[in-house]
């Protein structure tokens, strides 16, 4: 899961990206989105090389090309600053970068969420309140830390409790085989073969904050209100991949599994950890689920606090987020992250 974010690149990226930096909408033919390796956008690449988003492309008339960035905070910033039509990102990543920076976008298609994928692991303790005193690694500013935010919750601890220190994804098996090491916060593939440690115990996932760390194909919202057909061709396209996976077509999952670095056995353990909305009906569910305005809200008080919710935010509603019905959390003069169910509705009812 390439979902780490460096303290600095989201800085730069969240605090420093000027207002006016989003894409000058228009009508055009020609559309790029941009994704990154991880076990639920597998398929935008399998999208591309399979000649399937072409075919849906070519039932609209455009042309729709999907870029492989092999950093994702990278792939967020190249989509902020107007290089691509649309990028996968998490829930969390859209609020703090673009929509925090002043891009206005949309939920296009929501995939799925974690649920399990995420984790806490403590060395030679069982419980996650022994957590309390202990020195934690994990990548700053990311999923990760969010999660302990919340898992710290449940307990009635803060971070004030413990102490964090930012290590790389990268560094983080090795980290962990040290002695100094008691503890640290991941994701799979990393989570699973630090948790076949004999002296480790996972003490809380992210199936205890299910449907919070949701992964999302992002699309700015000028460019799909004046190219409707752009957010057509992707949804359809996505969704006959979904078809395939739901019926565990081996061929399709195999290919995902290679380009992802793992066979299908290895692929298949990671989507048993993540909630896949295989059907639009699902997502749109979800989308429409009251439970998704408060997730929201824990997030963006989380990126406050963390002061990485826009340049000078003065509270938690300082960046507005529009829901299905209507309602907004927010600002509602400066709505810069939008769930719009309108195009997963279509794939649900067979009119794309």
């Amino acid at each position: 899961m390439l979902k780490s974010i460096a303290k600095a690149s989201l800085l730069a990226a969240a605090l420093s990206m000027p207002l006016s930096f989003s894409a000058q909408a228009e009508v055009k033919t020609d559309f790029k989105v941009c994704w990154s390796i991880y076990v639920g956008w597998m398929p935008w690449g399998y999208l591309q090389d399979s000649g399937i988003m072409k075919k849906w492309a070519d039932k609209y008339g455009i042309d729709v090309e999907i870029v492989q960035i092999n950093d994702y905070v990278e792939s967020i910033n190249q989509y902020t600053a107007g290089e691509y039509d649309g990028c996968s990102m998490t829930n969390m990543d859209a609020l703090s970068i673009p929509a925090g920076g002043g891009v206005d976008t949309t939920a296009l298609i929501v995939g799925d969420y974690s649920n399990g994928n995420d984790g806490i692991i403590l060395k030679d303790e069982t419980e996650l309140a022994e957590i309390k005193g202990q020195t934690v690694n994990l990548v700053e500013l990311s999923v990760s830390h969010y999660l302990l935010a919340r898992a710290l919750d449940t307990v009635g601890l803060t971070e004030r409790d413990l102490t964090v220190v930012n290590t790389s994804d990268a560094d983080m098996i090795a980290a962990y085989a040290t002695p100094d090491v008691t503890s640290v916060v991941t994701w799979n593939p990393l989570l699973s073969e630090i948790e076949a440690q004999p002296n480790a115990t996972k003490v809380f996932d992210s199936a205890g904050i299910p449907g919070e760390i949701i992964d999302i194909m992002m699309v700015n919202t000028e460019t799909l209100a004046d190219n409707p057909a752009f957010g057509k061709a992707l949804t359809g396209a996505w969704y006959e991949v979904m078809d395939l996976m739901a019926e565990g077509d081996e061929t399709t999952l195999t290919a995902m599994a290679e380009a992802s670095g793992t066979d299908l056995a290895g692929y298949k353990a990671q989507l048993a950890t993540t909630k896949m909305f295989y059907t639009p009906a699902e997502a749109m569910e979800f989308s429409k689920s009251a439970e998704l305005p408060k997730t929201m809200k824990f997030v963006a008080e989380f990126l406050f606090d963390k002061g990485i919710l826009g340049e000078g935010a003065p509270s938690p509603e300082f960046v507005g987020v529009s829901f299905a019905d209507g309602s907004v959390y927010g600002d509602g003069n400066n709505v810069k992250l939008r769930f719009d169910p309108s195009f997963m509705e279509m794939a649900a009812s067979g009119s794309l």
